[in-house]
């Protein structure tokens, strides 16, 4: 972020050629677009954006006023004409009082609508990431995501507010203080407005080391952030492997990495920030030494070189922040590319429809799948010409060897997924079929493979799939999966605390309460992706038991490798070289006999 506020803060003719560029070979209307995404935030605040607009204007006027009655109150002093003294005080004082509250006020006013734009972009943005399509959104690493969550929303959210007054209030400070200095001297004027092209040359050189040096950082950012999150997420793992050094040394590695671009841009700003320097130096001492003639040949006042010396350096600024909107205009465009990016991604399938079924809950449903051909990638199939069906009342095994394809049966049957041949119905007990989708996933209960327990209580983890859910209910639900056990001898029992991912648990014991979790939502259709792995045998069958016997004509679908379960199994499927083939019973028997 730091590295995007330099870059808007310098001035760009280059960015100028950009957009010029953009608009010979139709690119332009890409920035435009973008704009308009912005701006559909910004329209909510268009009361407060013009108010916004209307502060600056006059907290600039009341500042120019203060300069202008300094100037005649110095001029006062060195004339001894006391009489006026006093009226220029409560000017000058008046106005900078009035610039200072207003100053306060704009900063108040921004500060609270970048924040409450940023809330509102990452709310939606939020919303239409979770609702995205599984394998589009899964092409975006988590650091990727992470970053355009938050760098660039933030870089958005800053910019969506003040952009418009910015420009209008940068643009009227600048003629406002160029005529204030025009009307005492031209020649001051132009003296004052000197640096102005030799910066705009300096930017044509500058801007495009900026630009590679900003997206140099912004894509180490990016992946030292991935890197981070997928250390702290599988944090377990390198304590357990003993591979924390190898970790460290990567950190290391990856901010050695960091530092030396960063220090390397930091190097060129300094060097940039330099010849700068001297110029405006330059162009300071010409001021200076031109007001002192002016002076030394009384053809002006004390205050008025004051005044001149003090609108020079106003005048300059406010030059800045002018040519500096084109560089910032880009900047929040590329941004926001890169959050519709994630907007734009193609959403679940919702199919309105599927709500008809919910009155055929309690008998259950059956899942078919009939010919289905799928792949992640063109030209890997991961399942081919397959077909599967589940009853209600019945517990079907999913098995074979890793990475065969059982989570991706998984993913087809919750509809995260879709065949690109091939179908994946809801039967209901009249027969009625409905294509799954988004809007059939409320029918589920599932149990992924690994911990999926999140930092709070106990009941705060149950009650992510029922929110109004009793203490008795939790209660009940934990005894099903055998959790109650150990829970009830817990200090709080289920308002116990949990660290994050279950910290404090056992893996058996988080496994019992993800599984509780899907009992007490208690869904006619059950997915279990290895959820009783960590258990011991007779708490396995128990627990299955009690499952089915909470809802007879509950559908329960299990990927095992545990022989306990396939005796359990009503049915069972194996998947195995992209073949999703069911076993007889005796093929069935013998492959738990084998286990």
């Amino acid at each position: 972020m730091q590295e995007e506020e330099k870059e808007q803060k310098s001035p760009s003719f280059e960015s100028l050629d950009i957009l010029i560029s953009r608009w010979k070979d139709g690119t332009f209307s890409e920035i435009i677009d973008d704009w308009k995404w912005i701006f559909s935030y910004s329209a909510r605040y268009k009361g407060a954006i013009a108010f916004y607009t209307f502060l600056g204007i006059f907290s600039t006027s009341m500042g120019l006023v203060s300069s202008v009655a300094s100037k005649y109150m110095i001029d006062i002093i060195t004339g001894h004409e006391m009489s006026k003294l006093w009226v220029m005080v409560l000017i000058m004082v008046g106005s900078s009082a009035f610039s200072l509250l207003f100053s306060s006020i704009i900063n108040r006013i921004s500060a609270k609508l970048s924040i409450d734009i940023n809330n509102d972009i990452q709310a939606d943005i939020f919303d239409k990431i979770v609702d995205a399509d599984w394998l589009s959104l899964n092409q975006y690493s988590n650091g990727d995501i992470l970053n355009r969550f938050n760098g660039d929303i933030g870089t958005v959210s800053s910019n969506a507010i003040s952009w418009l007054p910015t420009i209008l209030i940068a643009i009227y400070n600048f003629i406002a203080t160029f005529f204030v200095i025009l009307h005492y001297d031209w020649i001051m004027a132009v003296i004052a407005l000197g640096s102005a092209p030799f910066m705009l040359l300096m930017s044509r050189f500058t801007i495009k080391k900026q630009r590679d040096y900003s997206k140099k950082v912004r894509e180490m950012s990016s992946d030292l952030t991935t890197f981070e999150v997928e250390a702290f997420y599988n944090f377990d793992t390198i304590k357990s492997f003993g591979v924390a050094d190898h970790y460290s040394k990567k950190m290391r590695w990856w901010q050695r990495k960091f530092r030396d671009i960063s220090l390397k841009y930091n190097l060129f700003t300094i060097k940039t920030n330099i010849f700068l320097s001297i110029l405006g130096m330059i162009v300071q001492f010409t001021a200076f030494g031109y007001c002192l003639f002016r002076l030394w040949t009384n053809d002006i006042t004390y205050g008025t070189m004051t005044l001149f010396l003090q609108q020079r350096s106003n005048l300059s600024s406010a030059f800045n922040k002018v040519v500096s909107i084109i560089p910032s205009f880009l900047n929040s465009s590329v941004s926001a590319h890169r959050i519709r990016e994630l907007v734009e991604l193609p959403k679940e399938v919702h199919i309105p429809e599927s709500g008809s079924m919910d009155q055929y809950v309690e008998d259950g449903f059956e899942i078919s799948m009939q010919n289905v051909n799928f792949s992640y990638v063109d030209g890997a199939k991961v399942i081919t010409d397959s077909a599967f069906k589940a009853s209600p009342g019945e517990i079907v095994a999913l098995v074979g060897p890793s990475g065969e394809g059982k989570t991706t049966m998984i993913r087809l049957i919750l509809g995260l997924i879709r065949p690109q041949e091939g179908e994946v119905d809801m039967v209901a007990a009249n027969g009625s079929r409905i294509r799954m989708n988004a809007e059939t996933r409320h029918l589920f209960a599932y149990v992924p493979q690994g911990n999926t327990i999140i930092s709070g209580t106990i009941a705060e983890n149950m009650r992510l799939v029922k929110e109004d859910a009793t203490d008795e209910e939790i209660v009940e639900a934990l005894k099903i999966a055998c959790a109650w056990d150990f829970v009830e001898k817990l200090p709080d029992t289920i308002n116990a605390n949990l660290g994050e991912r279950g910290r404090g648990l056992s893996e058996g014991q988080a496994q019992r309460i993800a599984i509780a979790r899907a009992v007490l939502r208690d869904a006619p259709i059950l997915l279990l992706d290895e959820a009783t792995s960590a258990l011991d045998v007779t708490t396995e069958r128990t627990v299955l038991r009690n499952i089915v016997k909470q809802h007879p004509n509950k559908t329960c679908i299990v990927t095992t490798h545990r022989p306990s379960v396939l005796n359990l199994c009503q049915r069972v499927y194996r998947v195995m070289e992209t073949k999703v083939t069911e076993l007889s019973e005796e093929e069935s028997s013998r492959m738990a006999m084998d286990f």
